[in-house]
């Protein structure tokens, strides 16, 4: 009896040394939406994106050389797709999140955990279950809400959230090609993500040589103070170098479910870096928008996970 007794204690404990690094990549997205905030103005936009890129690409190429030389035309095209979506991903929420709060985007961008099932279950023909209908209506409801800021009336959404939403359905788009673009289903995830960075990056600097699409990456660099650099270091660090490599290493030593439930904290935390951090405030519709968005996506991952198979 007295044998077995550490092994029961330690189990829990290992358990928690692989969650606590999934955590911290949940707590630094939901920081991001404030952090990009923070360091972009709509004629910056484009020009933050080139500059969060560029610096982790050469890391991701560096790091996965090999790999990538092993692709195939195929899987190269493919990938090259993907990053055209990714691209328009980080677009929508970058100008989104410019117009908005960042509470507002990042309990927005949730309904992701929403729009999925649903785009499935329309592909599939499949009637998705009560349970989940009723998350999904919660999580709707919990958004019309949210929108109405400072609770002074019902309003229309203003311009940023509606980008915010779009950014939402163009996650779901994604989510779908990756599970149905047979080409890169062979391809490691390094590699994956590395091409899909670098079309990303390729739409974001075809945009930048354009006229009238705001400041050149150079011009924007050449204007930031510490405040700024900080913050696109953040981005660049550890919203998507760190955020990355947590994820790779997580995956090979716990169960996908768990790093996929401590990845959806990602707009509580969000909420707490707007409101704590960002001085951002809420009125009393806000906060039961607020509520129910979050209730709404975890009631919905629930009734995900316990559906039966397709």
């Amino acid at each position: 009896m007295t044998v077995a007794a550490p092994p029961l204690v330690a189990a829990p404990r290992r358990a928690w040394r692989g969650d606590l690094p999934v955590l911290a990549v949940a707590v630094v997205w939901g920081g991001s939406y404030l952090a990009a905030k923070g360091i972009t103005t709509a004629h910056t936009v484009i020009a933050v994106l080139v500059l969060r890129f560029a610096v982790v690409l050469p890391v991701l190429v560096l790091a996965g050389w090999a790999r990538l030389r092993a692709l195939s035309p195929a899987q190269l095209r493919g990938a090259g797709l993907l990053g055209l979506v990714l691209g328009g991903i980080f677009l929508l929420e970058t100008y989104g999140v410019v117009h908005t709060s960042a509470t507002n985007a990042g309990l927005i961008i949730s309904l992701t955990m929403i729009f999925t099932p649903l785009a499935e279950a329309a592909i599939r023909k499949q009637a998705p279950s009560p349970g989940f209908l009723g998350a999904a209506a919660a999580s709707v409801l919990g958004v019309v809400l949210l929108t109405q800021g400072t609770g002074a009336g019902f309003t229309a959404p203003g311009l940023g959230d509606l980008l915010i939403l779009g950014a939402a359905l163009a996650r779901t788009l994604h989510v779908l090609l990756m599970a149905r673009v047979e080409a890169v289903q062979e391809a490691d995830s390094l590699s994956l993500t590395t091409v899909q960075l670098g079309g990303a990056v390729l739409v974001f600097a075809l945009l930048a040589a354009l006229p009238a699409t705001g400041a050149a990456p150079w011009a924007a660099a050449a204007d930031f103070g510490p405040a700024e650099w900080a913050g696109l270091a953040f981005l660049s660090v550890f919203c998507t170098l760190f955020a990355f490599f947590v994820q790779m290493w997580a995956v090979r030593r716990t169960s996908p479910s768990r790093v996929s439930l401590l990845l959806g904290t990602e707009p509580l935390w969000a909420a707490v870096a707007g409101i704590a951090v960002g001085g951002e405030h809420l009125g009393p519709l806000g906060y039961a928008g607020a509520v129910l968005v979050l209730a709404g996506t975890a009631w919905g991952r629930r009734a995900v996970a316990s559906a039966p198979a397709p």
